[in-house]
């Protein structure tokens, strides 16, 4: 069985294979660029492409380096939560053989939301899924394979978010074979950060696209909404099977098209169920949630898949200010009441 160290020495050097599976994220930008004066960078940060817009009312040099500081923070975010990163808190936890370890303000902020939606979902999307994630290499390109049952059910033992215990700023793992993954929500976290961060800077008309996690701030300059498509499930590189008109808002997805495997006619994705081990398996081919939140948007997403159309339905009408759009293997769409019309 490959150990979680050897998974994330291979995850990093696959970091450029995994941007090109990125390319099929569920959501393009399309009309970020097209205002006039339009300030825009990119970076790789997040094993992804990120995109920073903001439109020029103070000058160009000064958007520049709002977008410098914002690569900034990411980097830094980066190194708190990532758990391929060594010498970052989630490694540090991960590798702790249980024993307490202090974190940052951001990281235990973050682990405590990640353990909220953790237990929302009934444990269908789980903080410590690492241990499960790790046997399945999804976009590698060479070991793709079905993990063997018995390392399945080993790795299931050690899934089990109510093993992470928080007081303060230390956390301790009560099973020292446990692994935290805030993969599932971090980008969310950062999103929300960055956009303090820009208004705090009085930036009035911003993009962040953060690999596909689209944060937006306000319209556009002269009032008009962005136009926002959503990724046809298996389609091309920015073919949208919808188009949404967005202002000051997060729109953030979760599909099984994302990253994925095929043996002997059946298709393994990375959407792990964490009562069998297996790909969660549904009829849903990808679910989008529009939030004034990131970090809600981020984690919703994915827990709403695990839900269901019914079951998430019910969760997200619950909440407030929080919509969501189901797209069905056959091309149906089922989307909440207040979610915006399609085009």
């Amino acid at each position: 069985m490959r150990t979680v160290k050897q998974h994330f020495a291979i995850t990093r050097c696959l970091s450029i294979l995994f941007y090109l599976i990125s390319c099929f994220i569920v959501l393009s930008l399309s009309g970020c660029a097209h205002t006039a004066e339009p300030v825009s960078q990119i970076g790789f940060y997040l094993d992804t492409v990120i995109q920073i817009t903001l439109y020029d009312t103070d000058g160009k040099e000064t958007c520049s380096r709002h977008i410098q500081e914002c690569f900034t923070k990411i980097d830094e975010y980066e190194h708190l939560f990532s758990a391929t990163i060594e010498g970052s808190d989630v490694w540090n936890i991960n590798h702790s053989g249980g024993k307490p370890v202090t974190v940052s303000d951001d990281t235990a902020s973050l682990l405590k939301t990640a353990l909220y939606y953790s237990e929302l979902s009934g444990g269908r999307v789980d903080a410590t899924v690492l241990p499960l994630s790790c046997l399945w290499d999804f976009g590698s390109g060479k070991d793709e394979k079905i993990p063997g049952q018995e390392e399945i059910e080993d790795a299931l033992s050690h899934v089990d978010y109510r093993t992470v215990h928080i007081d303060g700023n230390t956390v301790t793992l009560s099973d020292p074979h446990a692994a935290i993954d805030l993969g599932f929500i971090a980008k969310g976290y950062i999103g929300d950060r960055l956009k303090e961060y820009l208004l705090s800077q009085k930036v009035q008309n911003a993009c962040i696209n953060l690999g596909g996690n689209l944060v937006t701030i306000n319209g556009k300059p002269d009032g008009q909404p962005y136009r926002v498509g959503i990724q046809e499930p298996f389609g091309r590189e920015g073919e949208a099977i919808a188009v949404i008109s967005v202002k000051d808002a997060s729109v953030v997805s979760s599909g099984i098209y994302e990253r994925y495997f095929n043996e002997n006619g059946t298709l393994y994705h990375h959407l792990l169920d964490t009562k069998t081990g297996y790909p969660a398996d549904n009829d849903i081919a990808g679910v989008t949630i529009l939030s004034s939140s990131s970090l809600e948007a981020d984690a919703l997403s994915t827990a709403c898949y695990f839900l269901g159309t019914v079951d998430g339905m019910e969760l997200i009408e619950s909440l407030d200010g929080v919509e969501v759009l189901f797209i069905m293997k056959d091309g149906t769409i089922y989307r909440s009441d207040g979610f915006p019309e399609l085009s």
